[in-house]
Formats: structure tokens, sequence, C-alpha cells
């Protein structure tokens, strides 16, 4: 990736800051890191941890000619690029949860968020590296590099090959399209195909079944015990 990287200590969120930069028209790759972040982004609007100086806090400024309609499939490209990134830079094993989690041991090591900002995708990226323990009410999902591999971690280094790993699976995204990708992350996700899932599709409403593999849009299909399909186009998946 040949963006500039800013370099942070303290922000509310990486994504609102390279946002920001996105619509002032800065450059396709520019990243922004943070030591800490005081109001980091997940999705549905929870809060992403962010412990000074122990993770990895990214958000990147992709300009892609891509349509809107490729958005869910983009972001399930940046969280092949995570789980890659994070195996060649520690050798820690990672599985995918669809749509953004990326886990190792069945927890929640990283995670990623897309917004689209002026026609710029802002890829926010959040990795637990070197954390020694979670608060009460994440401990039992997440896990960090360090406490899977039982030594700290270089986030250098994984910021370097997170940006690289993005910049080749992007690229793949763009010149093969959205069937190449889809047909990575169901080789390097236990979730896209044959596992048994609850699914909180939000309001009260949950779904139940086997996941049946990905549409051409990036959805998970799920195949309730009545044996009709349904596709999820956002929810929380957890083992059933």
């Amino acid at each position: 990736m040949s963006g500039t990287i800013i370099r942070l200590d303290t922000v509310d969120s990486t994504m609102h800051y390279a946002a920001r930069l996105a619509a002032e028209g800065c450059l396709h790759g520019t990243a922004v890191t943070a030591e800490t972040q005081t109001a980091g982004m997940g999705r549905h609007g929870h809060v992403w941890h962010s412990e000074p100086g122990t993770g990895l806090y990214v958000s990147v400024v992709l300009r892609l000619p891509l349509p809107l309609a490729n958005l869910p499939v983009l972001t399930l490209a940046l969280g092949l690029a995570a789980g890659e990134a994070i195996g060649l830079a520690t050798g820690l094993a990672c599985d995918l949860r669809w749509p953004n989690d990326i886990l190792t041991g069945g927890k929640k090591v990283a995670g990623i968020l897309v917004q689209i900002v002026d026609g710029a995708a802002i890829a926010g990226i959040g990795v637990n590296v070197n954390h020694a323990h979670f608060p009460d009410w994440i401990a039992a999902e997440a896990v960090s590099i360090r406490m899977a591999i039982g030594r700290e971690a270089d986030r250098e280094k994984l910021l370097n090959q997170l940006l690289q790993s993005i910049e080749e699976t992007c690229n793949v995204l763009v010149s093969s399209g959205s069937a190449a990708i889809l047909k990575l992350f169901a080789n390097a996700s236990s979730f896209a195909l044959g596992k048994h899932v609850r699914v909180d599709l939000g309001g009260g409403r949950t779904v139940e079944g086997f996941t049946a593999g990905l549409t051409d849009l990036g959805f998970l299909r799920v195949r309730k015990q009545d044996g009709t399909l349904e596709t999820v186009i956002a929810g929380g998946v957890r083992p059933a």
C-alpha cells in the first residue's frame, strides 16, 4: 500500500479521522493509526475496546473501481487480508466468521468495519495484539495474539504486512471479481458452509440452521430445520 501512514497518539476513532481525510480528497491507500481510541467503532454501534499501546487500530482509505454493490464482498476481502496478515506476521492460524470477524481458538482477535465516504471506502481494522487481559464485558469472546501465542508480537511488522495484504487482496477483487474473493473466503472460513449457527438478525429476530454458502453478493445463506433457505444480509453469527 503506497499511501501515507498518519500516526496518532490518541484519537476518537481512526475511522472518523480517515473519513475526514477522504472527504478532503486524500490519496488511495492513506492509512491512519493510533495508539489508542477514545471512541473506537465496532459494528451495529458497538465500541471497539482500544487499550493504549497494545492493539493495532488502523483505518485505510480505499479508492477502488467497484460499485457499491461490492461493499459486502469488500468486507470479506478485508477479512481475508487481516487473517492472512496475522498468520504471516505472527504464525497464528485464524478462522473467518462471516461477515467481518477474525477468530483464533473460537475467540475474536480482530474485526473489520467498512463505510463509504464521498465514493471512497474507509476500511477500519482493529487487532488485539498485545493485550494481557480484557474487561469482563468482552473477556469471554475476545483474545489477543499475545494470549494465543504466549509472547508479544511486533505491531509495526503486523501493520506493514496488513497494508500489503490489503493491497494484494483488493487487487484480486478488482482484477478477478467477486467470485474469486467468495471462493477464497469459503476456503478460509469454517462458518461459510455446514456450520450449525444461530444468527441474531436484530429486533428480537433470530434464525438457526446450517450455513449453506454465500450468495453472489457475499451474503450468508442458512438452511433452517424446515429445509428452507434464508439469506442473511446482516446479523451476528454464533455457533448454535
